[in-house]
């Protein structure tokens, strides 16, 4: 009998410390200051898929940015009328990863040197564009764009495009998480699991999974 009693003690001392400590980890996610930034890279399918691996990111959204057309469809944004840019918006704990580290992420896992082209994908819809939230991600945004220029990483110069964000449209349900339901399909083969090779082996130390 007093086995089970000492058992029992023990037991709810150890659920008492396994709620507590659930509880304070959800406190503290409710309390941290998340932001937003959106960013066009090419096919959003890539930059999804790349963005959804990031420790510190809590949310990836495909859509259309930066455009004047309202709710556009993907065959809309694909004739290249509705000034619409493919983007993902993407949600992140700036105290896991910071802005900077977003933006570095986002450079080095596209070619930001062609204009309205990201490989095969030509049109302005493929643009690589930073839409910015607030006054703080622009001079970060210009900040990195200007160092990574000096430091010639590339043989051309960045052309990305900064511009106050000013709306965004999410896509079709069947673009959201593309990659990982169409992994076999060949535009998914040739071309992300690539990118999402390139990102694992120079981003490591910031992959969630």
């Amino acid at each position: 009998m007093k086995k089970l009693t000492y058992f029992l003690i023990l037991l709810a001392l150890a659920l008492t410390v396994l709620w507590g400590c659930k509880a304070q980890k959800t406190v503290e996610t409710m309390n941290a200051k998340f932001e937003t930034v959106t960013l066009g890279a090419g096919c959003f399918w890539c930059v999804e898929a790349i963005f959804s691996r990031v420790k510190g990111v809590t949310k990836v959204e495909s859509g259309y940015s930066g455009g004047n057309v309202v709710n556009p469809t993907y065959q809309e944004v694909c004739t290249g009328n509705t000034g619409h840019a493919e983007v993902v918006q993407v949600t992140f704990n700036p105290d896991i990863i910071p802005f900077a580290k977003i933006l570095e992420i986002y450079f080095k896992t596209h070619d930001p040197t062609t204009l309205n082209q990201q490989g095969v994908d030509i049109g302005t819809q493929y643009r690589s564009v930073i839409f910015y939230h607030t006054e703080e991600q622009k001079a970060t945004a210009i900040e990195i764009k200007n160092q990574l220029d000096a430091a010639g990483i590339w043989s051309s110069p960045i052309v990305t495009a900064i511009e106050p964000y000013k709306n965004f449209y999410k896509a079709e349900n069947y673009h959201q998480n593309y990659y990982e339901g169409n992994k076999n399909q060949p535009y998914c083969r040739m071309v992300i699991t690539p990118k999402l090779e390139t990102f694992k082996k120079v981003f490591s130390d910031y992959i969630d999974r």
